[in-house]
């Protein structure tokens, strides 16, 4: 059954050593789920934490998860991958359950869900560069697809496993529950991951990764790209249901069928969508991505009609397809070889540039000037992504093309 399953959702292509990935991935990703769907309930009703302090501690959290990550790619590239992904699943099973310990100590318990988004995001640069290790440089956009599925399934069963924790015995099995659940990513880690991989370097770096990155332009502009095309997706998460709900009328309940279409879409046509344009240039697909990510929002200024939401929600999540895997590929394309997880590590870092800012300017701009000028902004920050990442991908494709004949013969 489990088999069958497997097949339907992944089919028959996925490279066989990328499997462990797949595993571990979707396990982890499961106890994430768990754990943050469930966090600002936690801090507000059982922590005793204002809106704002919750609010302030997700900025700090995004912050210092945007760095662990870059840290912990950096490192991968030194002691490897599988330690950082076994370092950091470890850590956060270890710290769950001193959740329990908070009590009515607002600092503590937002201390500790800073240090759990840290030690969530320490492994996944390295994760993200395990891939490209393990598989050749033109299956790299179907492999970060099929990694995404498996992250997508672990989300999408995370927060009934909370839920299960939470009617058995409250929060004082909930976060001891979703421990075990990371206790269970670590052990299949340890079992699982190699400790290298066919395409990984053959010796660690011997220059410092800040440097390199600084000079890169390209992959610098590709950052600027990813802030921008970051803050169109984290709007989806975070900025849109409040608009929904509170300025067209939309009931909480309404919301909480309506966002199931993602990850229902995501988890049956993400890898069909990335093998049928994989022959597509990366040009394309990111623009058409980005943009059909941030300008159907603009729908929403003319109509909050069932069927237009309905409209939105598939177009972004038709776009959400087309540039995830390919934002992977872009970053393995343009990193060295020996560098790969301090790129991963930085590109972590303009998703938690994304999850800081754009609730928070969103919501800005909304107060001030109502939802059209927002949802307005956030489709000219879609194009500026798509203008931007256009040229990168260029530059990311030529870097990754494989040398002419006649180049290796001169040779």
């Amino acid at each position: 059954m489990l088999r069958r399953l497997a097949h339907l959702i992944w089919g028959a292509e996925v490279d066989r050593a990328l499997r462990p990935v797949l595993a571990v991935t979707l396990i982890g990703s499961l106890a994430g789920s768990s754990a943050w769907s469930f966090m600002g309930i936690w801090a507000i009703e059982d922590l005793g934490a204002t809106s704002a302090q919750l609010s302030f501690g997700y900025l700090v959290g995004a912050i210092v998860a945007g760095l662990v990550g870059h840290a912990g790619g950096h490192l991968s590239d030194h002691v490897g991958r599988r330690g950082l992904i076994l370092a950091g699943e470890g850590l956060l099973a270890i710290t769950l359950p001193l959740f329990l310990l908070a009590g009515s100590d607002v600092l503590l318990g937002l201390g500790l869900m800073v240090g759990a988004g840290a030690l969530g995001s320490f492994g996944g640069s390295a994760g993200q560069a395990m891939v490209a290790d393990l598989v050749p440089p033109e299956r790299h956009e179907v492999a970060y697809a099929s990694v995404r599925v498996a992250a997508n399934l672990g989300v999408t069963m995370g927060p009934p496993a909370g839920s299960l924790f939470l009617v058995a015995g409250g929060w004082h099995a909930f976060f001891p529950g979703v421990g075990l659940l990371a206790v269970a990513a670590w052990w299949l880690a340890f079992r699982l991951l190699p400790r290298g991989g066919a395409y990984a370097p053959t010796s660690p770096p011997q220059r410092g990764s800040l440097g390199v990155i600084v000079r890169d332009r390209p992959y610098l502009l590709f950052m600027a790209a990813s802030v921008f095309s970051w803050l169109v997706y984290v709007a989806y998460e975070t900025v849109l249901p409040v608009s929904l709900v509170e300025s067209h009328g939309l009931p909480t309940w309404g919301w909480g069928v309506l966002v199931v279409i993602n990850p229902l879409l995501v988890t049956l046509f993400q890898l069909r969508l990335t093998r049928s344009l994989a022959h597509v240039s990366m040009v394309p697909k990111w623009v058409a991505g980005v943009l059909l990510m941030g300008l159907p929002f603009l729908l929403l200024g003319v109509t909050s009609a069932i069927p237009v939401i309905v409209l939105v929600l598939v177009l972004f999540v038709l776009g959400e397809m087309l540039w995830v895997p390919t934002s992977s590929a872009i970053v393995a394309g343009l990193a060295p070889d020996d560098l790969r997880g301090a790129y991963m590590g930085a590109f972590a870092g303009t998703a938690a540039t994304g999850f800081a800012l754009a609730p928070f300017l969103g919501l800005q701009v909304r107060d001030a000037s109502g939802d059209a000028a927002m949802w307005s902004a956030f489709a000219v920050a879609a194009v500026v992504s798509a203008a931007v990442g256009a040229t990168v991908c260029r530059r990311a494709e030529s870097r990754a093309a494989p040398p002419p004949p006649s180049a290796l013969l001169e040779g």
